[in-house]
């Protein structure tokens, strides 16, 4: 959490026309999809995100969510909630409600994008987030943020007080941040699709591993604890 956002996007003045559109043109849908494992004997994981997490562009099963439910290998039960063009006002109304059926062990937030591409107050956006991170904590889940940046074409000041609110979150309800989820992708035109603004399936495994250095200190704990449970039932 100590890591700062990177400037990261600077050069990237082409790619604001289609910023602007960045998961709010994209499709409105959800589907919330979870690894075949019996989720009332395994931990959960929930992710509510937009379209860096809905796979959009590219197959469902090339997206980082998808190989994130690989990686686990049926040890954490993975449900991917996003939805393309999602703000943090959408996740938040939608939250309660996935919150109480699915009863996640962790909560990933990947939501903001779309709030800072239509210049939203960065204000709400936190008590959005807030919210969402508040009901998880009051539930019992464990909450990785995962933080985002805006183009180069936004004043400074906003760019400063949108990113921002992620490391003040983390701090304040001292949770884990990935400060940039696109690190080593945005100003790589090799991985980003012909929008200039998604990830292409081979950026996908980056965002993973952008992920995980946080993801897996909250994930081994769960595992540990349920393979013990597991061995005191054969036990009996």
């Amino acid at each position: 959490m100590k890591r700062g956002i990177p400037v990261a996007w600077h050069g990237l003045n082409r790619m604001v026309t289609g910023w602007l559109v960045l998961l709010i043109v994209t499709f409105a849908s959800v589907s919330i999809n979870a690894s075949p494992i019996n989720s009332e004997q395994s931990p959960s994981l929930l992710v509510m995100g937009d379209s860096l997490s809905a796979a959009y562009g590219i197959e469902r099963e090339e997206g980082w969510v998808s190989l994130l439910a690989e990686r686990l290998e049926g040890e954490v039960n993975v449900i991917n909630a996003s939805i393309s063009g999602e703000t943090t006002s959408g996740g938040l109304q939608r939250f309660s409600d996935i919150l109480g059926q699915q009863q996640p062990d962790i909560v990933l937030l990947e939501l903001g994008g779309n709030d800072g591409l239509r210049g939203l107050a960065p204000n709400q956006m936190q008590a959005n987030l807030a919210g969402m991170i508040e009901q998880s904590q009051e539930a019992g889940a464990q909450v990785l943020l995962l933080g985002i940046d805006i183009p180069p074409n936004y004043s400074q000041a906003y760019r400063d007080a949108f990113t921002g609110v992620f490391h003040s979150l983390a701090e304040e309800y001292d949770i884990s941040l990935v400060p940039f989820l696109l690190e080593d992708i945005a100003l790589n035109d090799a991985l980003m699709q012909s929008d200039g603004i998604h990830p292409t399936a081979d950026a996908q495994p980056i965002i993973l591993d952008n992920v995980w250095p946080e993801l897996e200190p909250l994930i081994e704990p769960l595992v540990e604890g349920q393979l013990e449970t597991t061995h005191q039932a054969a036990a009996q």
